[in-house]
């Protein structure tokens, strides 16, 4: 599975201790990386987790290397969604086949925020948690 604006890793965690493989963490943030690896040490996890500390805009090729990940969740800054960086950037690692064919990719995003249009991927569907919006996105059409 693959983190996407991992903060603290919490997402990547769970999934490995739901019973994932592996877990790639792409952060950007000192703190936040220093916290992903506490984090993990203290779940006797770090073998089973990488983090990539660039930002998901420059993760392409690092990431094309290693893919395809069967899930991808995103948790970015609301602000990147509404501004647009987010779809282009996961635009960008989708047509580097960065999702399995089959794959899906979960944004979070807040409810006064449109679940933003990616392409290669079909939204197919959203549900709303209070302030938040989780929004689904299939691969399956994916030539």
């Amino acid at each position: 599975m693959l983190d996407l604006y991992a903060g603290t890793g919490a997402l990547g965690l769970e999934a490995l201790s739901r019973g994932a493989s592996s877990a790639t963490l792409v952060e950007t943030s000192r703190s936040a990386l220093g916290a992903i690896r506490a984090n993990a040490e203290a779940l006797e996890l770090e073998a089973r987790v990488r983090i990539v500390p660039v930002a998901v805009e420059r993760s392409g090729e690092i990431l094309s290397a290693e893919s395809p990940f069967d899930v991808v969740f995103a948790d970015p800054p609301y602000a990147l969604v509404a501004s647009g960086a987010v779809a282009d950037a996961i635009g960008e690692l989708v047509s580097k086949r960065v999702l399995a064919d089959d794959g899906l990719l979960v944004l979070e995003h807040g409810k006064n925020e449109a679940s933003p249009t990616i392409p290669g991927l079909t939204l197919a569907s959203s549900r709303r948690y209070g302030d938040t919006v989780l929004a689904f996105y299939d691969s399956s059409v994916v030539a």
